[in-house]
């Protein structure tokens, strides 16, 4: 009977089950941290490999706060922490990314980031620890790798994918290095584990485990106010488990975790005394639709009522339909007709009028173009390079080809109102900055707001402190209030 069914053809599923089965046989390991058999298609110095890869997208997109000495703080804290985890072989580096947001992300390989917005919240050495005893977790625990096993599967057809894990399809198009991998979200499972293997790592370290609930805690309270930024907030790529905080605080009870330990709470203020809080302005910003530069000198109007976004490669706002764009962006080249040759010289664009003249008494180089989509309505934009500070600049500006007229005019007058920031208050404009009060003597939050003026409201200064509106502050406290800005 064996005999008989091994010669019978396989149907096409089962054939496909087979093959699956016969790559998880090798694929299949058991992880040293969780102790757990554990999909993997993917080698540690191939995972290595696709970190390091995303790192350099990180530090070229994102950019990193240009503090050495903060660098160097939160470096020193996660390799302790690493080295007392299961892999401290692996290339660990721990950067500090310059975002407002509030959040924190691993990259396979052990590339560990935290935003300064986060850092801004704690309150202690602990606290930072607690976040980055998590990410270290979501390393070794290799749930980054083992998700993108799984998409690696999913692409074999047939839907072996959704045989092993049936969300696994949204995955698909993330089977690949860069910058994919840090918003392939977590489940819930994965951060339950992160925390436990982040609570392990932390009491090997001898850190208060106390401090980590009260994170959970602090992370809860912030979704609901965080600010925009260029990558996600924390709940958007960590999808928090059910009573979160509560377990974690029966964790710390059943392991014998102190909760007691090493605070560092002086230590970390005087770490982030003077850090910057919010947005940068230095790197640009709106009033309405007006966007001004100061470190690049530049100004720029975009037609109003049309939705904005700064980030650090490009400046960009969309039409309220949501059916034309405009992008200013830094472009290659020594001048303007230079930049705009070398654009008009790709495959598929169509140039048409052009304009070659000065805006804002800028050098500048003009055109309308087509493009001739195989997939899609065609487009239609217009192109403007202008040369200022020694650099050029690109607006692009864009839409359907049966919708451009209706927004030529605008387009047209966004791109001639590129010119010079000259106003000296946009230019000198500063961030604000996180400052350190030492109380001498116990007062409420409000007393303290009305001594120590803050340029945030009272909200935000219970938030980042970690204390509810009203709350009494003991004498000594050392309590942030935020300073400067625009």
């Amino acid at each position: 009977m064996t005999q008989f069914l091994l010669s019978r053809p396989l149907a096409a599923p089962t054939l496909a089950l087979a093959a699956a089965l016969v790559l998880l046989a090798p694929a299949c390991a058991t992880n040293p941290a969780t102790g757990q058999r554990q999909l993997s298609l993917i080698g540690e110095q191939q995972e290595i490999a696709m970190g390091r890869e995303a790192d350099q997208q990180v530090v070229a997109q994102l950019g990193l706060y240009p503090d050495e000495e903060v660098q160097r703080y939160v470096e020193r804290v996660g390799r302790a922490l690493a080295a007392a985890s299961e892999r401290p072989d692996l290339p660990w580096t721990f950067r500090v990314v310059d975002d407002p947001v509030v959040n924190a992300f691993a990259l396979p390989g052990g590339f560990i980031y935290v935003t300064r917005g986060i850092l801004t919240h704690f309150d202690s050495e602990a606290q930072l620890a607690a976040v980055v005893g998590h990410e270290i977790g979501h390393v070794t625990g290799r749930h980054s790798v083992e998700r993108i096993s799984k998409a690696q599967l999913a692409q074999l057809g047939l839907g072996i994918g959704a045989i092993v894990e049936p969300e696994v399809a949204n995955y698909a198009d993330l089977a690949q290095t860069g910058l994919s991998v840090l918003f392939l979200k977590y489940s819930r499972d994965d951060e339950r584990e992160a925390d436990s293997l982040g609570l392990r790592y932390l009491t090997r370290k001898s850190y208060a485990a106390g401090e980590m609930p009260e994170v959970f805690a602090l992370l809860d309270r912030v979704s609901a106010a965080a600010g925009g930024g260029r990558i996600p907030g924390w709940l958007a790529t960590h999808p928090a488990p059910e009573n979160r905080r509560e377990r974690i605080t029966a964790e710390i009870a059943s392991t014998g975790a102190p909760a007691g330990g090493t605070v560092r709470a002086a230590e970390y203020l005087a770490a982030i005394d003077g850090m910057v809080f919010g947005d940068d302005p230095r790197q640009g910003f709106f009033e309405s639709t007006a966007f001004y530069h100061p470190e690049l000198a530049f100004r720029l109007r975009f037609p109003e009522g049309w939705q904005t976004q700064n980030t650090r490669q490009a400046v960009a706002a969309l039409s309220p339909g949501r059916d034309a764009i405009a992008v200013l962006t830094l472009e290659e080249g020594d001048s303007p007709r230079a930049a705009a040759q070398r654009f008009f010289a790709q495959q598929g664009l169509t140039r048409g009028n052009a304009f070659s003249g000065r805006f804002g008494g800028l050098a500048a180089e003009a055109s309308f173009f087509a493009v001739d989509r195989a997939q899609g309505e065609d487009l239609t934009g217009v192109a403007a390079f202008v040369a200022h500070g020694g650099r050029v600049f690109r607006l692009l500006g864009y839409a359907a080809a049966s919708d451009f007229r209706r927004y030529q005019s605008a387009l047209e007058a966004a791109a001639a109102s590129f010119g010079p920031l000259t106003d000296r208050a946009k230019l000198n404009v500063q961030p604000r900055r996180i400052e350190i009060v030492r109380l001498p003597g116990a007062m409420t939050l409000e007393a303290f707001a009305r001594r120590y003026p803050s340029t945030v409201d009272v909200a935000t200064l219970a938030l980042i402190n970690q204390v509810e509106p009203g709350a009494t502050l003991p004498a000594g406290a050392r309590v942030k209030r935020v300073v400067g800005g625009p």
